[in-house]
């Protein structure tokens, strides 16, 4: 197939083919700055959240650097205390628009290797912090991965190459 279309409590998601990409449709979901910031987020992350936004179940943590990302230990004891909420931190990247990763210890995640969902919050941040619309993005966890994004008002497309994982069938 060259599309598949989910149904989700979200809203209709969709997954095309872009050459050798699969490309995901995806509503924007913008963050804010956050009035409080819990003391776990706080400690929980060197170096020190510089500053933080939020939206739904999710801080995020801006650095200065792609090299803060690159260094983050996160006390995954003091971060799993957040839950429901999950940590993506970002910067401006060397050799891409912007850098993250994301840790939801709290699901059993340390750290997720690539986060679609993540990017429908980085994006507007982005855009709006680089006055841009199209965007080359990297996940720094240890597997990595890339992205390709795009603002498209209230919606987000993420582009990137599909690792198998898991194969199975079901019988009805």
């Amino acid at each position: 197939r060259d599309s598949v279309r989910f149904e989700t409590k979200g809203g209709p998601l969709s997954v095309s083919r872009d050459g050798e990409l699969l490309a995901m449709d995806f509503p924007a979901l913008p963050p804010w700055p956050s009035e409080k910031i819990p003391a776990d987020l706080l400690n929980g992350l060197d170096p020190k959240p510089e500053t933080v936004f939020q939206v739904k179940n999710n801080y995020f943590v801006i650095y200065s650097t792609e090299e803060d990302v690159r260094r983050a230990r996160p006390n995954f004891a003091l971060l799993e205390k957040l839950h429901p909420f999950g940590v993506g931190i970002t910067a401006p990247g060397k050799d891409a628009d912007f850098v993250s990763r994301y840790f939801v210890p709290g699901f059993g995640i340390p750290e997720d290797p690539v986060t679609g969902s993540l990017h429908c919050s980085l994006v507007p941040y982005w855009a709006n912090v680089l006055k841009k619309t199209k965007f080359h993005a990297r996940q720094l966890s240890a597997r990595g991965g890339e992205l390709w994004c795009e603002a498209k008002g209230d919606r987000v497309l993420l582009k990137g190459k599909a690792v198998m994982y898991m194969e199975g069938s079901i019988s009805i």
